[in-house]
This record gives structure tokens, C-alpha cells and sequence, in this order.
């Protein structure tokens, strides 16, 4: 595996916010050995005539479609296959998690020894009212309960902005529930080893499309933190 970050980001109509991303990226990874995969959920905007411009200006960009029923956790994972570097990193396409953590991150994983590093929201502080009302209500109940379930004092379990090598993922894959929107929340209470560091960040207001956090995801969320519960009281 080449030495380099691999940067997967799954996409769902997010036209508007492509190239304005890239650039972003670009300009806080410079000298950075890098690439972009963009992976596509079935857009039904313009995001794949983007893409294919955007994909023709720089080498360091490429993009998949993922086939079959929408589902977030498949489409990174889908990139994560792809990835030509060791190290991996996850972030959303909406230009909420903002790419100029990427080098402090790239700097813990690199130093301390970690398996992982979270991009965190903090849930207490004023800058999340950026999430509605119906997202930050769901998002602090699940985490709620994954607390109970791992015994792991994390800030954000359900973070899209996370950075891992990619031998984690390879050597653990057989293991992931694989379905849903929080493949985060899949690393962390699929490997009870993992070793994890956490940053703070700033979320970001989304300005064009929409949340994919709906009552769909939520179910699916659920279902898995159902299934761990399960799982964890038939072994006792």
C-alpha cells in the first residue's frame, strides 16, 4: 500500500458543494500526498456532469457510482476498496466538516499511538445550532446509548469526520454490520481494541441541499444498536 491519504467522500446530490470542497481541500493539503474519491449514491441533480469536469482538471481526483439501494455506510466502503493510500480518511460532501483540521488529525494519527481520529461535535456548545432540532435530539440519544453499550466516553461516536489507517478497515471488515448512515459507530463498537483521539471541531451550516438524517436512518441506527445489545446480552 502506497504511503499517502486516501479521502472518501460519499455523495448524495451534492452538486453545488463539489468543487467548492475541492478547493478547500486543496488548499489546506498542499504538499500533501493525497487523493479524492468521490462516491456517488445515486444523485439525481447534476453532481455526475460535475463530477466528470471536475475528475478531467486534476489527477488526483476519480469517482464511483455506488449501484443498488441508497445506503451511506456502502458507498464508503465501496471508496475504502478503491483507495490507493494507507491512510483513509471519511468526511461529509456537504461542506460541514471543514478539510483545515485534516493536517492536525494527519498529525495525531502520525504521532500518538492511535487507531483512529475523530473530527467531534461538541453537543454543549452553541456553534451545533447548525444541526436541526430533530438531528441534534436523535444524535444525542443514540450516542446516549452506544456510551452504555462500549463503556467508551466519546464526545461524537456518530461522526462522518474520521481518519484511520486503511489495514484497520482490512483487517476488521468481516466484522462491520454494513449498513446505514453512522459507519463510524461500525469501526468503534465492532473493534473493542480500538484505540481512539478525539478534536474538536466546528460544524458547519449546510448551504445548498438537505440532510440525509431522516426517520429512515433513524430505524437503521436503531436497528443497530439493537442488534449490539442483543449480541452482548446472549454472551453473558
Amino acid at each position: 500500500m502506497k504511503k499517502g491519504l486516501s479521502i472518501i467522500i460519499p455523495i448524495l446530490n451534492e452538486n453545488h458543494n463539489i468543487l467548492i470542497l475541492e478547493k478547500q481541500i486543496r488548499e489546506s493539503l498542499k504538499k500533501k500526498h493525497y487523493e479524492i474519491i468521490f462516491v456517488d449514491d445515486n444523485s439525481t441533480d447534476n453532481t455526475i456532469n460535475t463530477l466528470i469536469s471536475v475528475k478531467k482538471k486534476s489527477k488526483k481526483i476519480s469517482y464511483y457510482i455506488h449501484k443498488g439501494s441508497r445506503d451511506l455506510t456502502r458507498s464508503c466502503f465501496l471508496g475504502i476498496n478503491k483507495a490507493k493510500f494507507s491512510q483513509i480518511l471519511i468526511m461529509d460532501g456537504d461542506l460541514q466538516h471543514n478539510p483545515i483540521y485534516i493536517p492536525k488529525m494527519l498529525k495525531i494519527l502520525n504521532s500518538k499511538n492511535v487507531d483512529i481520529v475523530i473530527g467531534s461535535r461538541n453537543f454543549k456548545k452553541r456553534e451545533n445550532k447548525s444541526l436541526s432540532f430533530f438531528r441534534l435530539s436523535a444524535s444525542k440519544f443514540l450516542i446516549y446509548i452506544l456510551k452504555i453499550l462500549s463503556k467508551k466516553n466519546l464526545k461524537d461516536p456518530m461522526s462522518g469526520f474520521f481518519l484511520f489507517h486503511k489495514n484497520l478497515y482490512l483487517n476488521n471488515k468481516k466484522k462491520f454490520y454494513s449498513k446505514g448512515y453512522k459507519i463510524l459507530a461500525d469501526f468503534i463498537y465492532n473493534i473493542p481494541s480500538i484505540k481512539v483521539e478525539e478534536i474538536d471541531i466546528k460544524f458547519r451550516e449546510r448551504k445548498f441541499g438537505y440532510s440525509k438524517m431522516n426517520f429512515y436512518v433513524l430505524i437503521l441506527l436503531t436497528i443497530f444498536i439493537l442488534k449490539k445489545l442483543i449480541f452482548k446480552l446472549s454472551i453473558k
